[in-house]
């Protein structure tokens, strides 16, 4: 094998990664924000009384989960504009990822409240609790401690998701990695060192998670 690696180019342009990988975490975190508020508003609705609510959260849910993230991102981009609002590459990348990992909360949180006991519920109410602290302290929680590994593995798919927000434009480390590549033509070299920033990314966030599982839930993810 002829081929010489050079890392010059992954060097010279480590600061625009480590600032891809600030753009990244940005992406992920107010992706990971809007999921989780869609997806407890998508269980409260799915538990309604009105069918067609419940209908229309379940539609979304299959739609979403049944296609790719990609045409998620484009469809988002360029429907937009027809309808008159124009956002820029960031803020519509935040909106398909909510989206997109909002689905896949509603179904992994709705798993957890289910398995919490009627009995429960009803000692609540029996205490004279309002509806909304009942859901609060005696549902929402306990639930979210018992999906929480599940959630926390959504969330780190999420952030490896926001790659494909470069197919956009919107600043993070892959649309770093490709501008330092179509410069070098060190393909191997420079993915090979994004690979190793975004297992760092991923490493540093189940440490965070960790840490917030322990001091909130009292109990250590494994």
């Amino acid at each position: 094998m002829n081929y010489k690696f050079d890392f010059t180019p992954v060097i010279a342009g480590l600061p625009d990664l480590l600032w891809g990988c600030l753009g990244t975490l940005g992406l992920a975190l107010g992706g990971m924000v809007l999921a989780t508020i869609i997806g407890i508003g998508g269980v409260v609705l799915r538990q309604s009384p009105v069918a067609p609510i419940r209908c229309a959260v379940m539609t979304f849910v299959e739609v979403v989960r049944n296609t790719p993230f990609l045409v998620q991102i484009y469809l988002i981009f360029f429907a937009l504009p027809l309808v008159g609002v124009r956002l820029d590459p960031t803020p519509t990348a935040i909106i398909a990822l909510g989206v997109n990992g909002g689905a896949y909360a509603i179904e992994i949180i709705r798993g957890g409240v289910q398995a919490i006991s009627k009995g429960q519920i009803e000692a609540g109410m029996a205490l004279g609790m309002h509806k909304m602290k009942i859901f609060r302290l005696i549902v929402l929680k306990p639930a979210l401690r018992a999906i929480f590994p599940s959630l926390v593995s959504q969330f780190i798919l999420l952030t490896l998701t926001t790659s494909i927000a470069s197919s956009i434009s919107a600043y993070e480390l892959t649309s770093v990695a490709q501008r330092i590549e179509s410069d070098s033509f060190k393909s191997f070299e420079v993915y090979g060192a994004v690979t190793v920033l975004y297992l760092a990314m991923s490493t540093v966030m189940l440490m965070g998670f960790g840490h917030f599982v322990k001091r909130f839930f009292s109990y250590p993810v494994k």
